[in-house]
């Protein structure tokens, strides 16, 4: 019999706990090690941060939800891994550190959020925002609160080496469109700030179409923005950037006054995940080959945000490459095949396919891209928005929180998305 522990409830640990379960024989153990003791699907946290959703209707209490499938469940923080013992340590709390160990261990685990960074940046003791946790979305609603009682200018983007600027630019459509809604618009300065080189890079170098259309839709809502922008500290009331141009070379210094603003901070590995020696690269994220597996520890797998993938291409602010929904469950299901392969007695052979496909909701309409491999040159390189799209993402969330709540193994981005994103296309020929 053998044990597989995955390490994190989030959107990769769920579905791979679930997967697992169902592909592997009765004999062998799977439990779930994670430091909440809830899933949150963190695509809504924006929704939250405006008041469209409430923290009960995009978080699920794992514990029984696993019991269901036969799967353990241990709600404590991991604060070492003994990679060459084939162990966890565990937080016990007052009753001292606890040892879990495991034949197979599937890091799932997300980012550190890097806040310290940038000076002054951060939800806690900072001056920023995040829609990085649900934790982060509630923090900016109970301020929203008060902010639209006396209205002002609002920064939203992202600090240099961030990686995922999708929700920003989903929340400042949304953040228009709920001011609108408030009618108080005209009293909120929105600016956008950000390390890509040009509005639409997205981390990916650009799909389709994405920086004219988003150009487009930035000046339709009379949204600002200052690109290559190494944002190099935040004040109360303050945002400090220099902008490069495009050799690196220093441009224009940007002093952007705010009321609130809500920047997403660089990515790095947990740290009980960076410590371990030989795991990782110097940001904490996995080494992984191409099955998944680490290239240091033939027993330990990685999957989504905490694995280590190039930048797509040099920018003059540094950037990371996006790990998104689809590709992130298309590194699961590999990782699922390899480790059955190998309790078979036999060699791991499934890959990943690592292509980026998108849904982003823009509060009253969206924006869909797909890249077909996510790093250039690409077999598909499509990039639509419309209201199709707004619609597709809440259809989504509620199809993703009813695969958590059922322990449904199915990928539900070849369910859901990729037909969505397939009658449209058909729909536009």
């Amino acid at each position: 019999m053998a044990h597989i522990v995955i390490m994190g409830a989030g959107l990769g640990g769920m579905p791979a706990a679930y997967e697992m379960r169902a592909a592997l024989a009765k004999e062998h153990q799977v439990t779930v090690v994670s430091a909440v003791d809830y899933f949150q699907f963190v695509p809504s946290n924006p929704w939250v941060a405006v008041g469209w959703r409430k923290r009960e209707e995009v978080i699920l209490k794992v514990g029984p939800l696993l019991a269901r499938k036969g799967i353990g469940f241990v709600p404590k923080a991991v604060t070492q891994i003994d990679a060459e013992g084939s162990k966890l340590v565990l937080d016990g709390g007052q009753a001292g550190e606890e040892t879990l160990a495991y034949d197979y261990l599937v890091i799932t685990t997300g980012p550190k959020l890097s806040f310290d960074e940038v000076p002054g940046a951060g939800p806690h003791g900072g001056h920023t925002h995040s829609v990085c946790t649900v934790n982060h979305a509630e923090t900016f609603w109970a301020e929203y609160q008060d902010f639209v009682k006396n209205p002002g200018p609002v920064v939203i983007g992202a600090m240099p080496m961030a990686s995922c600027f999708g929700p920003a630019y989903e929340f400042a459509f949304i953040l228009d469109a709920d001011l609108r809604k408030r009618k108080l618009r005209n009293k909120v300065p929105i600016t956008f700030v950000t390390s890509e080189p040009y509005i639409g890079h997205l981390g990916l170098g650009g799909v389709g179409d994405s920086k004219s259309m988003l150009e487009s839709e930035m000046r339709g809502h009379d949204i600002k923005w200052i690109t290559n922008a190494k944002t190099t500290k935040v004040e109360e009331g303050k945002l400090f950037a220099t902008q490069l141009d495009d050799q690196g070379k220093e441009l224009k210094e940007h002093e952007v006054p705010f009321k609130m603003a809500m920047m997403l901070p660089a990515f790095k590995g947990v740290d009980a995940v960076a410590a371990v020696p030989k795991l990782c690269n110097p940001r904490g994220f996995v080494i992984i080959d191409e099955y998944q597996r680490s290239k240091a520890y033939r027993n330990i797998f990685s999957a989504g945000v905490c694995v280590a993938i190039p930048p797509v291409e040099t920018t003059p602010v540094p950037t990371g490459a996006p790990k998104t929904g689809y590709m992130i469950e298309t590194m699961v299901s590999a990782i699922v095949h390899n480790i059955d392969a190998e309790l078979k007695g036999e060699k791991p052979d499934t890959q990943a396919t690592w292509n980026a496909i998108c849904l982003a909701d823009m509060g009253d309409t969206g924006a869909a891209f797909v890249a077909l491999p996510q790093i250039p040159p690409r077999n598909v390189n499509w990039f639509k928005k419309g209201k199709w799209v707004h619609l597709a993402k809440i259809g989504f969330e509620k199809y993703f929180m009813r695969k958590m709540k059922t322990g449904n193994s199915e990928p539900v981005y070849e369910k859901y998305v990729l037909k969505a994103l397939g009658i449209v296309r058909l729909a536009n020929k």
